[in-house]
């Protein structure tokens, strides 16, 4: 018994087992033997796109541009709109994609944010996937058949209120289907119509609503100098820009933005994603 009682007490000296003798603080975690390599750093996490607060009840939050006094930033925004019955147009050769604008938002190195449908991603699968997978770029979520969310909204189909999250929440499953690694917790109203009812609705969904400050007029436009100006004329610090990625519905969009990028930078505007301009409001950027 002494034996045992002298090697507890060498044990506690030697600090061999702190917490068995009540000391306070850390027992040390033992260095590796010489010519050992130490187990690898573990990885930070990711970090979380950045988000609006709930607004009042509970809502979902809704984001029209960013701080006016942060520098002279500008999203453009893209929606790559396709309805859940116009397989059938697209099947006769209607094209609802638009990959010279991708191409020249690349070449002219502007980062936008693409609100795409998920009728869109999966009648286009492999350019989703390019979109979503290049750094320049980020995908959000402009629902999955683009009917309305509100009733008298530009003639389009309207979703019920039951159905509103499913909706949503469909467009992010065929993104991933697609190969759309990381699309953003931001969602566009299709024509940019909600109420307080629809805000209830995809509270749950944890998104934030992105609508914008300046319209560009590209839908259905055939100037796409008029398209410009109206860009060019509204245009502040902090604003989000609405556009279209769709050929068919928006022929003149790619020569609108030869006009706009080039134009704005002379004016020293900076051009960001939607997600920076929502960090902005945050106070993380």
């Amino acid at each position: 018994m002494i034996t045992l009682v002298r090697r507890a007490a060498a044990l506690c000296v030697l600090g061999a087992a702190l917490a068995a003798c009540g000391t306070s603080g850390p027992a040390q975690a033992p260095r590796p033997a010489s010519g050992t390599p130490s187990a690898a750093p573990a990885k930070p996490a990711p970090s979380r796109p950045p988000t609006l607060a709930p607004g009042p009840a509970g809502l979902t939050p809704v984001f029209e541009h960013g701080p006016r006094t942060a520098g002279k930033t500008v999203a453009l925004t893209f929606d790559a709109d396709m309805t859940a019955d116009q397989g059938p147009r697209a099947a006769s050769g209607e094209r609802f994609d638009n990959p010279g604008l991708i191409s020249t938002l690349r070449r002219l190195e502007v980062p936008a944010t693409v609100f795409m449908t998920g009728r869109w991603a999966e009648e286009y699968p492999e350019e989703a996937r390019s979109i979503g997978r290049d750094p320049r770029f980020e995908i959000a979520n402009h629902s999955y058949s683009h009917y309305a969310y509100t009733h008298d909204c530009y003639g389009l189909p309207t979703v019920s209120r039951e159905r509103m999250r499913s909706d949503l929440e469909r467009a992010y499953t065929a993104f991933r289907k697609a190969g759309v690694p990381d699309a953003m917790p931001y969602f566009r109203f299709p024509g940019g119509c909600y109420d307080r009812a629809a805000l209830k609705e995809l509270t749950a969904a944890g998104v934030t609503a992105v609508q914008w400050d300046v319209v560009s007029g590209d839908a259905f436009a055939t100037d796409a100098d008029a398209v410009a100006r109206e860009v060019l004329d509204g245009a502040k610090p902090g604003s989000v820009v609405v556009m279209h990625c769709t050929r068919s519905a928006a022929p003149v969009t790619e020569r609108a933005v030869r006009t706009i990028v080039p134009a704005l930078r002379e004016r020293g505007y900076r051009f960001v994603k939607v997600s920076e301009l929502i960090g902005a409001a945050n106070g993380r950027a």
